[in-house]
């Protein structure tokens, strides 16, 4: 493959079409399915329709296809104007669910309003703030939503919760074919094989599902053609506890977004990230997802699986990437599309995302190795994990606190790490490895001094 420095594959650069299709295709078939499945599960938490369900994939589509445009060619101090891809995230689907199961989706979309707002402030004061995201905060925060993630993955696997038929084991068998298909082609596929792994697993699994008749296809019967966004499609509303739970997350998704900037400055383009690229990127993330509210669309983020492509691939064109947006807004128009995707089983999907769950969970882990596992880092690190963990599988535990502080403490687990890394991190003294070592050994010597000095008295007691 041509090196990206040559005009074809530099940022401002046009390949041809029929060159710019097929590359275009790797972002594509790597960001829809999670643009569709997050919509899919925050549907499911609120109880949503039909009609509510198609609606919130079909503007996903949309606002996975507009917040990529604006972050590759920016408008004013929005947008990084860089190779990057955003939609509809999986790390918000845990604080999602929680409030969706509280307040509805009117209660979910008016707290993203002022979610986005938070990002828009933290995008104008990141010079500022960034101190407050090291590696051992950012790292915590992105393992608990992967582990949080792993009940939602797995109940899917057995047909979904109060579904016909969970539990069965046909819908486990589904499932593990899934699986088998993503795991293989991700570890021994190759090229185009290994970068549609999963939507592979997906199509390997809908076909027996179809074999097995556990498909339905009377919602894309039912779906029209052709249908534009409509303003306000939902009512907002704006609880106190899901504001603060919204604006957490979005605030901790913004360290998401440094990352993956950063990694694709440096990994396609060789070079680190500028100031203007990073504040524009986290202005245009928080324009999106306040604006995204208004049509109801979930939150955006940047998508993680298409950094790694571009770092991979080392192509940086935004002709390609754009390609790849137009798609989702072509598919976002027709709702046929999103009806489409509502016909995949509910085992299909878990046994496709449980893997994302985990890498998920994996980068988290790499995030916290970044910085040195000192002793003050792994007490951050393990106290967030227990107490944000243990809340969320024992929430009877604060029954007796306001119904405010239950749900942004027990509601997701994601917030209580965040404020108990964010806390511990400003609290707990800075120590290097070296320090801590440096220190050990000054307090081993000084017992050991105490108990030389201790022995001559010890002998002359017993000696009377």
């Amino acid at each position: 493959m041509p090196n990206h420095t040559t005009s074809v594959f530099e940022f401002q650069g046009r390949p041809p079409l029929t060159r710019a299709l097929p590359l275009s295709l790797q972002h594509i078939l790597a960001m829809i399915m999670g643009t569709v499945t997050v919509p899919i599960i925050v549907a499911g938490a609120v109880g949503a329709s039909l009609a509510d369900t198609l609606l919130l994939i079909q503007i996903s589509l949309l606002a996975s296809g507009l917040s990529t445009l604006l972050q590759l060619y920016g408008v004013h101090r929005f947008g990084a104007r860089l190779p990057a891809i955003f939609g509809v995230g999986f790390a918000y689907v845990p604080t999602l669910s929680a409030v969706g199961a509280q307040y509805g989706i009117e209660g979910i979309l008016g707290a993203q309003v002022i979610g986005g707002l938070a990002m828009i402030l933290v995008g104008l004061g990141i010079q500022r703030i960034r101190h407050f995201f090291p590696p051992v905060v950012a790292g915590t925060v992105v393992l608990v939503i992967g582990l949080s993630l792993y009940d939602i993955g797995v109940n899917y696997m057995g047909g979904g919760i109060d579904q016909p038929g969970y539990g069965e084991p046909r819908q486990w068998l589904l499932a593990m074919v899934t699986l088998a298909v993503v795991l293989v082609l991700s570890q021994f596929g190759r090229g185009f094989l290994k970068l549609a792994a999963i939507i592979c697993g997906i199509l390997v699994g809908y076909g027996l599902a179809l074999a097995m008749g556990m498909v339905d296809f009377a919602p894309v019967r039912e779906a029209a053609w052709f249908s534009p966004p409509r303003l306000l499609p939902f009512e907002l509303e704006f609880p106190p506890a899901a504001i603060v739970s919204l604006v957490i997350i979005c605030v901790i998704n913004s360290v998401q977004t440094i990352g993956d900037l950063s990694a694709t400055t440096v990994g396609g383009l060789d070079r680190e990230l500028g100031r203007k690229e990073l504040a524009g990127g986290l202005l245009g993330n928080g324009l999106c997802t306040t604006l995204g509210s208004l049509f109801g669309a979930l939150p955006t983020a940047s998508y993680s699986q298409n950094v790694g492509i571009v770092a991979m691939t080392k192509v940086v064109s935004r002709t390609v990437l754009a390609l790849a947006a137009g798609f989702m807004l072509l598919a976002g128009l027709m709702p046929k599309v999103g009806a489409l995707m509502t016909t995949i089983p509910y085992p299909v999907l878990g046994g496709a995302t449980i893997t994302v769950f985990g890498m998920i969970t994996m980068t988290g882990i790499q995030l916290l190795t970044r910085d040195e596992l000192s002793s003050r880092n792994i007490t951050i690190a393990s106290l967030a994990l227990a107490l944000s963990l243990g809340l969320y599988a024992a929430p009877e535990a604060i029954a007796g606190f306001p119904e405010l502080v239950r749900l942004i403490i027990g509601g997701s687990p994601i917030v209580v790490a965040a404020l108990v890394a964010v806390g511990l991190n400003l609290a707990l003294p800075r120590k290097s490895l070296a320090d801590e070592r440096r220190e050990r050994e000054a307090i081993a010597a000084r017992m050991q001094e105490e108990s030389d000095g201790a022995a001559p008295l010890g002998e002359a007691r017993t000696s009377s």
